[in-house]
């Protein structure tokens, strides 16, 4: 594993412990770099009216965009599965407005395996507004 994805994946570990996940019992870390070489994370924040959640991937990009930063060098997604767990269409959507298309995306197992995918990958079809 390489240096920036342990890195990644340590502090998406940290921030899927503290995921707020009463109601489904999934918890869901995390993390990304900036193209300025500055680290974001986030967990999942479920709420009694389900449509009000937030994503881990989006709590990360939210905190990015609050500090000011836009771009996204990579990001990884970590969760209590056995399975890559990649992004919600949802959250596919708020990278793609922050990432370039060969952006890495780590889709992780809890046991910290993973699977690299790019942001084209993942959303070959982005929603862009027309000007």
């Amino acid at each position: 594993m390489d240096t920036q994805v342990a890195e990644l994946l340590e502090r998406a570990r940290q921030a899927q412990a503290n995921a707020h996940a009463p109601y489904s019992h999934f918890r869901v870390g995390a993390a990304l770099v900036t193209a300025s070489g500055k680290y974001y994370s986030g967990a999942n924040v479920e709420n009694a009216s389900y449509g009000l959640t937030v994503c881990a991937e989006r709590s990360a990009i939210f905190q990015m965009v609050g500090a000011g930063e836009r771009e996204i060098a990579a990001l990884l997604v970590v969760g209590d599965c056995d399975d890559f767990l990649p992004p919600c269409g949802a959250c596919r959507q708020v990278i793609a407005e922050f990432a370039a298309p060969a952006t890495p995306v780590f889709m992780c197992r809890r046991d910290g395996a993973y699977q690299r995918t790019t942001v084209a990958e993942l959303m070959p079809h982005v929603f862009r507004l027309l000007k």
